[in-house]
């Protein structure tokens, strides 16, 4: 029975970031909404509750009857959870008379206690909150302080119940990963046995057992996610794996046939498609964004089904979803509001009678590159930068026509090819050109020119949700734009984009 760590979270931009430092510590875990909660067992170890951008003062904060699990698992409260535990005890949260946010050190510490074994003194510790912990109740020990929050950390008596106004989850928090330990082996008995061969184990062994003899059919891209769902899925199942490969005219330059050569050497049963001239149609006069990923997705189903048609009594669709796509799909108070179409986790046209596989769907996005590590796929798949689902679409910034397609193909496959000649690539989280939708005037020789503009984009990052622009040399830059300018006919001028995620996302569309 895998053990497990339960996340409820309560709607905190850090909820995803305890559940990848618990897993880093080899420890399953899963995030459930506060109003969400699944059924628990024997294989649950530990409850953790997070932070939120509410206020428990609020009459609409999120509520949770955590006493029903007093005595059964240790729960362990976080900024929000530990306010929550607190005021639901009989204590008093107030607003701070200042807004307790950033670095600060712990001026008291109880290394006695379990949950604090081998944090020093002056630990440094990330504090994100407007309201603190006044006063506690009569049964509650304070087993950490700072100079301005007397109730940095606390335990009830007697009890396995422990509460941290502080985030441990995050980088500037030095002990942070000490404390979680403590939590996770000393007080809920965690075994750490959670890893990428573990993981590869288990989950062959139950797609075997769910899939039997059953046809599956698997939508690859090219991308890190459905090349690992793939090879599991090939592990499990072998020739009943029949994986397809769209090529809809909207990937990077020669990447279908190199990543369809790829594939195939790697001994997967798998189909390439060339729909490049469906897509282009109809796309033709569109530039609005959402209306390209629309048509795009539509005219994807539409090729994907007819290929698939092709595979006698297929039963199962398989997918490359992994634990963010997930998570993001059920959120504490309703669906999130939408930045823009994203994935569309479970969702399937009606007449696809097809049902679901997804062998990622537990994984972040570091998880999945591991297991891909420990299956033996290339390092050169695994490395590659996350590229856009709709493609180079997204990437011209309004219409898009195949003259429009090849000269973005050209620019980027220049960009790319000098990142990595210079060492750069992999040192980048994610790169690629951008398809101005304006001309500028220039001079090529003795005429006057009046062509378009690239721009170049490239950011450090891990896992997307933030990321901050690379700051790639500019004699590397210089020699990426006098190449593009002087080989791809219709562009006069390249642009560096210097924006970080927030305010601005990595794609401009």
């Amino acid at each position: 029975m895998q053990e497990k760590i339960l996340i409820l979270d309560f709607g905190s931009q850090y909820t995803q970031l305890i559940a990848r430092r618990v897993r880093e510590l080899n420890v399953y875990c899963e995030i459930h909404p506060f109003n969400h909660i699944p059924s628990l067992d024997a294989s649950f170890k530990g409850i953790i509750l997070s932070g939120s951008p509410y206020s428990v003062r609020q009459e609409d904060a999120p509520q949770v009857d955590f006493k029903q699990w007093d005595g059964i698992y240790p729960i362990l409260g976080v900024c929000y959870g530990a306010q929550y535990m607190a005021q639901q005890s009989g204590g008093e949260v107030l607003a701070s008379s200042t807004r307790e946010y950033g670095r600060v050190h712990l001026d008291f510490v109880n290394e006695a206690n379990p949950l604090l074994k081998n944090i020093p003194l002056n630990s440094q510790v990330w504090m994100s909150h407007s309201d603190t912990i006044a006063t506690i109740p009569a049964d509650f020990d304070i087993i950490a302080s700072t100079d301005t929050v007397k109730a940095a950390a606390f335990q009830v008596k007697n009890k396995q119940l422990w509460g941290i106004q502080f985030h441990p989850e995050v980088t500037h928090s030095t002990d942070g990963k000490q404390l979680l330990e403590n939590f996770l082996v000393d007080i809920c008995g965690c075994s750490q046995n959670w890893t990428a061969d573990s993981f590869i184990e288990t989950t062959i062994d139950a797609l075997r057992q769910k899939l039997g003899d059953d046809k599956v059919v698997l939508g690859l891209s090219g991308g890190v996610d459905s090349t690992v769902a793939a090879v599991l899925l090939h592990q499990a199942i072998g020739k009943n794996l029949h994986c397809i490969f769209v090529d809809n005219g909207l990937l990077r330059k020669d990447e279908f046939q190199q990543v369809l050569d790829s594939y195939q050497h790697m001994g997967l049963n798998i189909k390439g498609v060339d729909a490049k001239n469906r897509f282009y149609t109809a796309l033709a006069g569109i530039k609005d964004p959402e209306l390209k990923r629309k048509a795009i997705g539509r005219v994807f189903i539409e090729v994907f089904d007819d290929a698939a048609h092709e595979v006698q009594d297929v039963k199962w669709l398989g997918q490359g979803t992994i634990y963010p796509d997930v998570i993001e799909s059920v959120s504490v108070k309703g669906p999130s509001a939408t930045i823009k179409s994203h994935h569309n986790v479970g969702g399937l046209p009606d007449f696809m009678k097809l049902q679901v596989v997804e062998p990622l769907n537990t994984l972040f996005k570091d998880e999945v590159r591991r297991v891909g590590k420990a299956l033996g796929i290339d390092a050169a798949l695994l490395g590659r930068h996350p590229f856009p689902g709709p493609g180079l679409a997204i990437r011209i910034l309004e219409d898009v026509t195949p003259e429009k397609v090849a000269i973005l193909q050209e620019a980027d496959a220049i960009y790319i090819h000098h990142l990595k000649a210079a060492g750069w690539y992999d040192k980048v989280w994610q790169a690629g050109a951008i398809f101005l939708p304006v001309q500028s005037v220039g001079v090529m020789g003795d005429e006057r020119t009046y062509e378009h503009v690239i721009c170049l984009r490239a950011v450090g990052s891990v896992d997307g949700m933030t990321a901050d622009w690379s700051h790639i040399p500019y004699e590397l830059l210089a020699k990426i734009s006098n190449e593009i300018i002087n080989n791809v006919k219709g562009i006069n001028r390249v642009v560096y984009d210097i924006s970080s995620k927030p305010p601005a996302t990595i794609e401009w569309e």
